[in-house]
Order: C-alpha cells, then structure tokens, then sequence
C-alpha cells in the first residue's frame, strides 16, 4: 500500500509540475505581450484556493494533473482591447510557443546539470575527477539527447516508427513509479519534460502545434480563417487527439 501510494505521488509530482511550468510560460509570454489572462490555474476540477489579481485570478485546484492559462479572446475570438485575437500574429505564436518551449528548455537543463554533477550520461560513460571535462561531457551528452530526439520525431513522421509505439500517460507512469532514487527520478523529469514539449508542436489541432498552424495560414492568407472553420478544425483535432491517446493506452496496457 505504501508502495502504491508512493508511486501515485511521484506520479502526480512529476505530471503536474511539467504541465504547470507549460501552462506558466504561455502566463509570462502572454503578460509580456499585454494579453489579459483571465486565469491561471494549478490542477483541475474545484477551486481549493483563489486569489484575484489585477487582472489574472490565480487558482489552486483539488486535481493536482496539470493546469491551464485561460486568455481572454482565445476559444472564441474578442474585440476586447488586450485580447488574444486582436494581438499581432508573432505575438500569438510567441504566446502559444512558450509552454513547449519552457519544458524543453527545463529538460534540456536539467539533463545538463545532472549529467555535469554524475558525470555519467545515457551512454553511462563518466567522464574523467576535473569540473571542465564534465561540463563539456554534459553538453556532448545534451546534444546527442537533443538529436536522438528529433531523429525519433522525424522517424514517426515518415512512419518508421509506427504510433503503437508511442507512449502514453499508462506506460509513462509505469516508468517513473519503477524509477528508484532522486538521480532516477529527476532524469525521467528532464525526458518526460522534453517529450512533452516536442509532443506539444506536433502540427495536431487542439495541440500548441496545430494553433501555430492556423496562426501561420492567417498569415499568409493575411486574414484569419472564418471562426466557424477554424472551430471545426479544431474540433476535429480534438477527436483525433482523444483517438490517438486511447490507442495509445491501450497498447501502453498491452505492454503492461
């Protein structure tokens, strides 16, 4: 029971702190960019705790899985001065790039500094008792990490790598509540954080990916997609998304 529980909470810990720091960077880049957030929320499901701010109200909620940054004019479209329709295109992609990119920038950190303090990477090979060598070894180690990844990306995409071996919430938790110690741990974080990130741009409607997509075709048509359409489309994302994600637990629970 112990073991369950302690599982459950590296789980919970580790889940919800990356979709938060996702959620947080689309919060900065949008206030840097004077779009109104009406709420920034920790969790989800009932408010626990609320504090109104100028314009933002900060909530902590029961459901500790995540969270979400709610723009003014972002489901549907506000002629509201400061909403986040009537920003500038670069500054609509800069806003809904930053989730992805903070989680692989923390990941890529992360990695670095673990590696530059163990020494060792995925090769597990240390590198050689002086500072410089493993902060050079932390960059080689964080590069090679950087490439794997976009070679796996690019092997899904080409279909060398088929979608039933993907990896889903079910296989991802079996991970992180097999892993042993804080080094362990702290490792599945900067991966997790990484893949998350990566699996955020992935040109998919209803993900980060497919609004930059959508902001990148307003762009070039110069004005934006009739409401009603873009609303379909992503309606449509949303279904293959949810398809997507059932069958890939269902092979995460094959594989169990």
């Amino acid at each position: 029971m112990i073991s369950f529980i302690i599982s459950a909470l590296k789980i919970i810990i580790l889940l919800g702190f990356l979709v938060s720091i996702h959620e947080a960077g689309h919060l900065v880049v949008a206030k840097l960019c004077k779009v109104k957030v009406n709420e920034f929320a920790i969790g989800f499901g009932p408010t626990i705790f609320s504090k109104q701010g100028k314009e933002t109200k900060y909530a902590l909620r029961l459901i500790p899985l995540g969270g979400f940054c709610s723009m003014e004019g972002e489901e549907e479209r506000s002629e509201q001065k400061g909403s986040f329709s009537q920003a500038s295109i670069p500054k609509r992609i800069a806003i809904v790039l930053a989730g992805a990119t903070v989680n692989i920038i923390f990941g890529l950190t992360i990695y670095f500094i673990l590696i530059a303090c163990t020494g060792a990477g995925v090769t597990q090979q240390p590198a050689e008792d002086t500072f410089i060598n493993r902060i050079i070894h932390a960059g080689i180690e964080t590069k090679e990490l950087s490439i794997s990844i976009l070679d796996s990306l690019k092997s899904l995409f080409t279909g060398k790598v088929g979608v039933d071996q993907m990896m889903g919430p079910v296989g991802i938790s079996q991970i992180v509540s097999k892993t042993s110690g804080i080094q362990e741990f702290i490792y599945m974080l900067a991966l997790i954080s990484i893949s998350l990130g990566i699996t955020n741009l992935l040109p998919i409607p209803a993900l980060d990916g497919g609004k930059i997509l959508i902001l990148l075709i307003e762009a070039i048509r110069r004005k934006p997609l009739p409401e009603e359409t873009e609303l379909k489309i992503q309606l449509l994302g949303f279904t293959l998304l949810i398809t997507l994600s059932l069958y890939v637990t269902y092979q995460d629970i094959l594989r169990l």
